[in-house]
């Protein structure tokens, strides 16, 4: 006999058949004439492209007669603002995310301050949303429209289809759309956390939106002290690692010393990481890596990592 029960599943399941834990974000995109950021709430918002593509991206899910998809339809950019938890920055989520409020409504009582972002700083020509300055992270992006054949996807009264599969207007009343990272912003304890090693006290305190919701409540819990835990350590053997060196290039090889730094790479990005160190070795005219070339590698990626 089954110890659950048997939940129907029904429209917007992730907060009527279930708990779901979520981010909470506020969404600012520019108003019809382009000169206003205004901002929604939202939890449907998740990472979409995260490697091997030559950008980063998420995804947004909202309904497509929101404020929120009128902006991106009409000007293709928004910023996602994380915000710190308290209750009182809760209710204002909660009064963000009421449907049918006009952008000239929402924003009256705003409660926080707005700033330039990156983008606007870099693109003085060109118009984005603003960002919360009471934000503790932001990410700048740009609606990906190509994806899926959205170009021609525009504002309308009503949506009959046809309708896109995953991007753009994608049901009668819903949207999705790809949004490609153009910059993370972060405030200064919190980068430095990011570079210099993230702890218990400088982890960075978001809450989490428990996405059940009833006629009455939303529900969201605070932040709460994060409980690291150490990864385990497989170290892959020496001899599995000299046969995927072996094979990932006819003319680039590799010493003993230099594949001794890889036994603990786990096994499904060893490939991915010798064929990096391929492309390094052939830049600069290497067929012979060691252990000295390994650091001199290893070393660029730390690099990149700071920059980005």
């Amino acid at each position: 006999m089954s110890s659950f029960k048997n939940v129907r599943i029904v429209d917007n399941f992730y907060q009527t058949s279930s708990f779901f834990p979520m981010p909470l974000c506020l969404v600012g995109t520019l108003d019809e004439n382009g000169d206003t950021t205004s901002f929604g709430a939202y939890s449907l918002c998740f990472p979409y492209y995260i490697a091997g593509k030559g950008y980063y991206a998420m995804v947004l899910e909202c309904r497509n007669s929101s404020n929120t998809a009128k902006g991106i339809l009409r000007h293709g950019k928004c910023t996602i603002n994380f915000m710190k938890y308290s209750k009182k920055v809760f209710k204002e989520h909660v009064r963000l995310g009421y449907p049918g409020d006009t952008p000239q409504e929402k924003m009256k009582d705003f409660k926080y301050n707005l700033e330039d972002g990156l983008m606007a700083l870099e693109n003085p020509n060109e118009k984005y949303p603003k960002v919360v300055k009471e934000a503790l992270q932001v990410f700048e992006c740009t609606w990906v429209r190509d994806l899926d054949n959205c170009q021609n996807d525009k504002v309308e009264e009503e949506y009959n289809g046809p309708y896109h599969n995953f991007n753009g207007i994608t049901s009668k009343y819903g949207a999705h759309f790809i949004l490609k990272i153009d910059k993370i912003l972060l405030k200064d304890k919190y980068y430095d956390a990011l570079i210099n090693g993230v702890n218990k006290r400088n982890f960075c305190p978001l809450p989490t939106n428990w996405g059940y919701r009833d006629s009455i409540n939303f529900w969201c819990s605070d932040y709460k002290t994060p409980n690291p835990e150490v990864v385990p350590v497989h170290e892959v053997d020496l001899t599995s690692v000299k046969y995927a060196a072996n094979r990932a290039d006819d003319v680039v090889k590799f010493s003993d010393d230099a594949l001794e730094t890889l036994v603990k790479v786990p096994r499904p990005f060893l490939k991915i990481v010798l064929k990096g160190c391929v492309v390094w070795a052939k830049e600069n005219n290497c067929t012979l890596i060691t252990a000295k070339e390994m650091k001199i590698i290893n070393d660029k990626r730390s690099k990149e990592k700071q920059k980005k």
